[in-house]
């Protein structure tokens, strides 16, 4: 496989994913399919997701172009053939702790810092009532700094072994899927019974009340530091 076609199925890889998150959208906005499900009975704004839509298609622009690129000039440093479901699930397993390690620290400076609360992260808590695509409505700044966890999570991979590349797809896969779900104000009994995942109701009561409950994908960094509701 080429770099090319790595950086291609990088980006094939996060707009279907996207894709996903706009069906889903779509879905607990426009109809009661999920109606049993929903955690906040409050309605959504009056035409929200076309009023949200120009900040969700900047950011997914630089999602796409970021991870495209880095995928591309990363291709000296991968190894491009599948070794073996321990390396690749080792590899996921040790991305996602290191990537949910920096997001605590790193969200909640982001409501401890008066400055980046009033001027880069209440942009995203104007979602008080999430909906799936939301995870993408927020300052690009935020957007960048909040990367830089994977970016350690893979640097430090390097220091042992080449990034195996179903590892880095997987991890960009499930990592996307997480966040869509979490936004979505939507709880559903099979995720909400997977030990140690993040729920989303963990995700919806930060939203709703702008504190607490900092990390993402699990749920032991503010357990550990006594930050959960």
């Amino acid at each position: 496989m080429t770099r090319e076609w790595v950086a291609i199925g990088t980006i094939i890889m996060l707009l279907g994913s996207n894709l996903f998150g706009l069906v889903y959208s779509m879905l607990v906005l426009k109809t009661k399919f999920f109606d049993s499900f929903v955690i906040q009975e409050k309605p959504y704004q009056k035409s929200i997701f076309s009023k949200r839509m120009p900040l969700f298609l900047f950011n997914f622009i630089l999602l796409l172009s970021v991870s495209g690129v880095g995928a591309y000039f990363l291709y000296d440093l991968m190894e491009i053939s599948w070794t073996s479901w321990l390396i690749v699930a080792l590899q996921v397993l040790f991305a996602f702790i290191i990537d949910d390690f920096w997001f605590y620290f790193y969200h909640k400076w982001l409501h401890e810092n008066k400055f980046m609360l009033k001027h880069v992260h209440s942009i995203h808590h104007r979602a008080t009532k999430p909906f799936p695509l939301e995870y993408l409505y927020v300052h690009p700044l935020e957007w960048m700094m909040g990367m830089i966890g994977v970016v350690i999570a893979f640097a430090v991979i390097l220091i042992f072994m080449p990034i195996n590349l179903y590892a880095f797809w997987i991890f960009g896969l499930l990592r996307n899927l997480h966040e869509i779900h979490i936004h979505s104000d939507i709880e559903m009994p099979f995720f909400s019974k997977i030990p140690l995942l993040s729920k989303t109701k963990h995700h919806d009561d930060h939203h709703a009340y702008l504190k607490g409950n900092y990390a993402s994908t699990f749920v032991w960094m503010d357990r550990i530091f006594k930050t959960n509701f």
